[in-house]
């Protein structure tokens, strides 16, 4: 779903305009920049549940044949079709349009699960030129509206050196954005990290030392990575809270490192200022959106440094 009015045909023709949350998307941006609010659209990319069940024949299929459903019961894209190419991009140009100051990339990655069948073989080979290749696509059609660029990738994207078999290579994806975000969720890396087998008990470590690789691995300077960290109860390592103390660690461990900020996720769209630094010296942002509309503007926090400091990124 997206959560206002646009005047791209398919959006409408899909039924992905049903559910309006945002009325006038001008006025709130001019407010929003009026506060000195840095903006950032989220669009989750090949996650298209409305997509896919419009147009079955963009969708992901199991090796029956029938459109395959994810653990939550959503329809994917297939990552090799222009056409899903075409149409997210032309979300995002029409979010530059509306005057954000960046486009995200959610879900830019093949689905994560074995069988599946796409219209192009499922080779490593094939899975990296498709990602690389919707993100250059958009990087160019982008380019005329001066935003900035980011995808998020699985956090063992960083540590890993094949695509983790969904098409996530991070040295080329890093090629074609201005910042990459990675999802450092401690209670993610369910193998841990070398030196750290449970990650939720060391969650500073686990987020600086992954930044500090993926800087090895990019050559990129810190300021091109901008985390997404944990504001959410453990699932995979016993249940703990994550609390003030977690997050505030989270958030040490990217300024030590010098990221251009970092963005708390909480998939219940649950925050509080627990953990949070003071603002002196930046900026703090709240992206609205709707939990229930994958296709939609997120729902997170997201603080960045002072603009000074990424404009020799601008394009």
């Amino acid at each position: 779903m997206i959560a206002y009015k646009t005047g791209i045909p398919l959006a409408t023709e899909i039924g992905a305009q049903k559910m309006i949350t945002i009325k006038h998307i001008q006025r709130l941006m001019d407010d929003l920049h009026q506060e000195g609010i840095y903006t950032i659209a989220r669009i989750v990319v090949f996650k298209d549940n409305v997509l896919a069940l419009a147009r079955p024949d963009l969708a992901v299929r199991t090796a029956g044949g029938a459109i395959w459903k994810d653990r939550e019961g959503l329809a994917w894209t297939d990552p090799f079709s222009k056409q899903v190419w075409d149409y997210n991009i032309d979300v995002a140009v029409a979010a530059a349009k509306d005057g954000f100051d960046e486009i995200q990339f959610d879900y830019v990655r093949f689905p994560d699960a074995k069988g599946l069948m796409f219209s192009e073989p499922n080779t490593r080979q094939n899975r990296v030129a498709a990602i690389t290749g919707f993100l250059a696509d958009a990087r160019k059609r982008l380019i005329p509206y001066n935003v900035f660029l980011s995808a998020d990738i699985f956090g063992y994207v960083i540590w890993n050196l094949n695509d983790t078999g969904i098409g996530q290579n991070l040295e080329e994806m890093a090629q074609q954005v201005d910042y990459i975000s990675p999802m450092l969720y401690p209670s993610g890396f369910q193998y841990g990290i070398p030196g750290y087998p449970n990650p939720v008990l060391h969650p500073h470590q686990i987020v600086y030392l992954s930044l500090r690789k993926a800087e090895e691995r990019t050559g990129l300077p810190p300021v091109r990575f901008r985390p997404w960290l944990q504001a959410f109860r453990d699932y995979a390592f016993g249940g703990q809270p994550f609390g003030g103390k977690e997050i505030a660690t989270q958030i040490d461990a990217a300024q030590t490192f010098g990221s251009d900020g970092w963005m708390l996720w909480n998939p219940r769209n649950v925050y509080t200022t627990a953990g949070l630094p003071s603002k002196s010296g930046m900026v703090t942002t709240i992206r609205e959106g709707h939990l229930s509309n994958p296709g939609g503007i997120g729902t997170g926090i997201c603080s960045r440094n002072t603009p000074e400091k990424m404009t020799h990124l601008a394009r």
